[in-house]
């Protein structure tokens, strides 16, 4: 559910459409990605670790053989035989368990914070290719006004209305936006090459975006509070726990450990004798403790655990101030950019009745072509003004999809 609620907010304000277009890629990408498997399999082997730790030490057996043998009532002893199992205090191991599973439990939110900023890195991606795609449109369709300026002009010249220089003049721009056209292809084979990288596949595949973008009416509102339950903090809460139930396993092997044996001793009867028990083998049970007397590296531990919990704090802290610094300057940029974006709409709309009014007054022979031109450019220029924002604003809304709590 949470997987869903992140999908739909970072897609906010798209078609639908493009929601399942980005929504498909970001998924593969989840699939494919080589730094989520990686973080995915540390995952699985500290999960794994649990059932390393259920486990007691070696079972010691020992096998010697009497060199002299011992001569008893009973007979003569030949050789000893010994078995002895070492027992951990009451509830060690279970303190071990629930350490390792607090160190799974913080590499799990690695995996969560991967994931996240691998859904960020490619939606942001894909909004760069869509303002390049979209750029690199704008400059064709002013290549083919081009054109059609440059028939309108050459007429003028025939009825001498104007000169061969506005013809250059005209013929250097259309050169120059076939410059940027290629610089722009250029520019999109990089970022498509980025954009494939994160999904782990062949970086020739095309990647097909949205043709058109329009900002949402209304923005989702996320709180500075919502910071709180980021998986980057939270990170840090596992590793407090998993500091604590460091201490928790060095107290309890602090404690005595138990052993349980038993020794076992074949004996020889002794010839021509009878009597009770001749030849009887020896059965020893044994119980032993292992007392560690000097407790100085246990001290030691809870010391470090204790400065560890200290610093864990201080990094948590740290790192909610960083994140906060983000999400504050990513919602003031990205209110920023839907000004811009109103702004370039309403003088876009200007200078095309403007521009009308300059093409039919230049029929009319009452303005000079340089004008157009002029005129012209600057509708270019605030086109791709409105693209660059429309980008902006959707990378400013991955990033804060990043830091709210989805």
């Amino acid at each position: 559910m949470k997987k869903s609620l992140f999908l739909i907010f970072i897609i906010l304000g798209l078609s639908m459409a493009h929601s399942q277009d980005l929504m498909s890629y970001i998924q593969e990408a989840e699939a494919n990605n080589l730094e989520i498997q990686a973080y995915s399999f540390r995952y699985d082997v500290a999960t794994e670790k649990t059932n390393e730790v259920n486990s007691l030490p070696n079972t010691e057996l020992g096998f010697g053989v009497f060199t002299s043998e011992p001569e008893t009532r009973t007979g003569a002893q030949k050789m000893r035989f010994s078995i002895k199992q070492m027992m951990p205090w009451f509830g060690t191991i279970t303190a071990r368990q629930n350490y390792t599973s607090s160190i799974a439990n913080a590499l799990y939110e690695d995996l969560v914070v991967a994931q996240r900023q691998l859904r960020m890195a490619v939606s942001q991606s894909y909004y760069k290719l869509y303002a390049i795609s979209a750029k690199r449109e704008v400059l064709q369709e002013n290549a083919m006004l081009l054109a059609t300026y440059e028939t309108i002009i050459l007429k003028s010249v025939e009825v001498g209305n104007a000169s061969l220089l506005d013809v250059l003049k005209l013929q250097m721009r259309k050169n120059d936006i076939d410059r940027q056209i290629k610089l722009m292809d250029q520019q999109y084979l990089s970022e498509q090459t980025v954009f494939n990288h994160l999904l782990n596949r062949d970086v020739t595949l095309d990647v097909i975006v949205v043709s058109n973008l329009t900002l949402p009416d209304h923005d989702r509102i996320t709180s500075e509070l919502e910071l709180d339950l980021h998986p980057e903090l939270i990170k840090f809460d596992r590793l407090y726990e998993s500091v604590v139930q460091s201490e928790l396993v060095n107290k309890k092997e602090a404690a005595p450990s138990i052993g349980i044996g038993i020794d076992y001793i074949p004996v020889e009867a002794r010839h021509a004798l009878s009597f009770s028990d001749n030849g009887k083998d020896i059965m020893m049970p044994m119980v032993s403790l292992s007392v560690p007397v000097f407790s100085h590296k246990k001290k030691s531990i809870t010391a470090q655990n204790n400065l560890k919990q200290k610093a864990l704090t201080a990094e948590k802290n740290n790192r909610k101030n960083i994140l906060t610094d983000l999400l504050v300057a990513a919602i003031s940029e990205q209110q920023s950019a839907k000004i811009s974006f109103d702004t370039f709409a309403s003088n876009i709309e200007k200078v095309s009745n403007g521009l009308d009014l300059l093409l039919k007054n230049y029929e009319n022979q009452i303005v000079n072509f340089k004008d157009i031109l002029e005129l012209q450019e600057l509708q270019m220029k605030l086109k791709v003004s409105k693209i660059e924002a429309v980008k902006s604003y959707f990378v400013q809304s991955s990033m804060i999809n990043y830091l709210s709590n989805n």
